[in-house]
């Protein structure tokens, strides 16, 4: 299972250094704004700091998925390759809470386990799931409110 989620990170990084190279060759913006001069959605996960940084994410993207993690957990390392790919391909901002570093922020999330998936559209969380999802199931979530 290992080979499959090194595969998955080597085959997200090749995409995105290709879309990276794709962008400077045609003088794109490279600084994760949008093309109206707006702040698009990163294409990586943002590793959350604490509930002030999750209000100015939220704030900040129409959509965002918020990953309640943990390190020790199978399930979200089965998980993590999905959620990247979910930052790097959809329109939502994903966002990663670490449930031990910050318990209180998790306990807000209703984060009872791990992993759970908070979706935030327009500042307001509008769906909540527990355990590992598969890809395509995110995906539709993610896209039903993109």
């Amino acid at each position: 299972m290992n080979d499959t989620v090194d595969d998955e990170r080597k085959r997200i990084r090749e995409r995105k250094e290709r879309e990276l190279r794709e962008r400077l060759e045609n003088g794109g913006a490279s600084d994760g704004r949008d093309g109206d001069g707006g702040v698009g959605s990163p294409n990586e996960p943002i590793d959350i700091e604490g509930s002030d940084h999750l209000d100015e994410v939220v704030g900040e993207h129409g959509v965002v998925l918020v990953d309640c993690y943990a390190d020790w957990c199978g399930p979200c390392q089965m998980l993590e390759p999905t959620i990247e790919a979910l930052a790097a391909e959809t329109d939502a901002a994903v966002a990663k809470v670490d449930v031990d570093r910050h318990q209180r922020l998790a306990q807000q999330l209703g984060a009872r386990g791990v992993p759970t998936l908070v979706l935030y559209v327009d500042g307001e969380p509008v769906e909540r799931t527990v355990g590992a999802q598969d890809r395509s199931t995110l995906e539709r979530l993610v896209e039903q409110y993109a």
